[in-house]
C-alpha cells in the first residue's frame, strides 16, 4: 500500500511538471504576432511575471480554495473568487506593461522591420494598445485555473475511492471475523459437550469428532488468514461442519449434501457456504418432527451452483436476517464486495413442497 501511495505521488509531481513544461513553453517561446522582429528583454520579464502569478493562482485554488470552498459546497464564493484572482492577474499585467513600456518598444521594433513586414507581423486591429496581451492573459489564466481546479478535484475523487476501497477491504475482513465470532463460542462449546458425551458411549466416534473439529479450527484460525481458501477445504469444512452438527441431531432429520466427484479446485472467500448451511441447521430441523436438509454443489467450469433446501418448522423462523451467522443482509454484502457483478443469490422462503430454497451462482473466474 505504501508503495502504491508513493507511485501515486511520483505521477502526481511529473503531471505537475508536465503542466508547467508546456505551459512555460507556450508563453515564453509561441508568439506568432511576434515572429520576424527583435523582441525587447522587457518582454521575458514580463512573461516571468506572469508565470509567476500563474503558478501562485494554480497552487493557492489548487491547496486553499477548491478544499475549502468548491470541495464544501460552497460555490458561489469560490467563483467570486476566482473571478477576482483572474481580474488582479490581467490588472497586475497590464500595470507590468506599463511600467516596462512594452507597447512603445514593440512600436519600435515594428518600424524597424518596415512598413510591409509590421502590416504583415504586427497584431490585428483592436488588439493593439494592450488589448491582445490582456486577452491571452484572461485566455490563459482561466485555462489554468481550470487545470488546478481538474486536477485537484480528479486527486481528491482518487484518494476518497482509494479509502473508500480499503474500507471495504476492512469490513470484508470484520464480517468474517465475525462470522468466526459467531461460530465459534456456540457451535464449538456445543460441539464439545457432544464429544465428551460420546466418550462414555463410543470412544471411537468421539475420537472422530476431535479430529474433524480440530481440523476445523485449523481452517479458521490459520487457513482463512489471507483472505482467499481453495474450495476443496471450503466444501471439506462444510462437510466437517454437517458431521458435527449430526451428532446433536436425531434419526427424525435426514441430512444430504452433494457434492461433484471431479471437483475443480479454485480459490475463492472463505465462509461463503457457511451462512446458508448454518440457517438450514437453525431453523430446519426439530428435534422431534421429520425434517431434512439437501445441499447440492454443482460446478461447471468456473461456474459454482450452490443449492440450499431445508424443511420448515412451524416452531422456527426461517430468516437469514436473525443472529444465525452473519445474516442475509452482510451475506449479501459480502458478495457484493467479494464478487461484484458476478454471482446471483435467489432466495425461496416456501416453495411447493414448504421447503426454504437459497440458490447461489457464482462465478469463480
Amino acid at each position: 500500500m505504501q508503495a502504491q501511495r508513493g507511485y501515486s505521488k511520483l505521477i502526481a509531481v511529473l503531471a505537475h511538471i508536465l503542466v508547467w513544461a508546456v505551459l512555460g513553453l507556450a508563453i515564453f517561446y509561441y508568439q506568432p504576432f511576434f515572429s520576424g522582429i527583435d523582441i525587447p528583454y522587457q518582454f521575458w520579464i514580463r512573461q516571468t511575471v506572469v508565470l509567476g502569478l500563474l503558478v501562485i493562482a494554480f497552487y493557492v485554488n489548487a491547496f486553499v480554495l477548491v478544499p475549502r470552498f468548491l470541495l464544501k459546497n460552497h460555490t458561489g464564493y469560490y467563483f467570486v473568487i476566482i473571478i477576482g484572482i483572474v481580474a488582479a492577474i490581467v490588472f497586475i499585467n497590464g500595470w507590468v506593461d506599463r511600467a516596462l513600456n512594452l507597447h512603445q518598444l514593440f512600436e519600435e521594433a515594428f518600424h524597424k522591420r518596415g512598413a510591409q513586414q509590421a502590416l504583415r507581423h504586427r497584431p490585428p486591429k483592436g488588439q493593439r494598445n494592450g488589448g491582445m496581451i490582456d486577452t491571452l492573459t484572461l485566455t490563459i489564466s482561466a485555462l489554468v485555473i481550470g487545470i488546478s481546479t481538474s486536477m485537484t478535484t480528479i486527486q481528491k475523487w482518487q484518494k476518497d475511492k482509494q479509502a473508500r476501497e480499503e474500507l471495504e477491504k476492512d469490513k470484508v475482513t470484520s464480517e468474517l471475523s465475525f462470522l468466526k465470532a459467531q461460530i465459534n463460542p456456540h457451535f464449538f462449546f456445543n460441539t464439545l459437550n457432544n464429544i465428551y458425551a460420546l466418550t462414555l458411549v463410543d470412544g471411537e466416534i468421539a475420537g472422530k469428532a476431535i479430529h474433524q473439529l480440530s481440523r476445523m479450527m485449523r481452517y479458521l484460525l490459520y487457513d482463512t488468514q489471507s483472505g482467499q481458501t481453495m474450495l476443496s477445504q471450503e466444501i471439506a469444512f462444510v462437510k466437517d461442519y454437517i458431521s458435527l452438527m449430526k451428532l446433536r441431531l436425531t434419526d427424525a432429520v435426514q441430512v444430504n449434501i452433494d457434492t461433484p466427484s471431479d471437483l475443480k479446485d479454485l480459490p475463492l472467500a472463505p465462509m461463503i457456504f457457511l451462512p446458508f448451511v448454518e440457517n438450514a441447521f437453525k431453523h430446519g430441523v426439530s428435534a422431534t418432527q421429520k425434517s431434512h436438509i439437501d445441499i447440492v454443489v454443482r460446478q461447471k467450469e468456473n461456474v459454482l451452483d450452490l443449492t440450499v433446501k431445508n424443511s420448515i418448522m412451524k416452531d422456527n423462523s426461517v430468516s437469514l436476517d436473525t443472529n444465525s451467522g452473519i445474516g442475509l443482509v452482510n451475506t449479501r454484502r459480502r458478495l457484493d464486495l467479494l464478487y461484484p457483478g458476478k454471482y446471483k443469490l435467489d432466495i425461496t422462503e416456501q416453495n411447493a413442497a414448504n421447503e426454504y430454497v437459497v440458490h447461489l451462482i457464482l462465478d469463480l473466474s
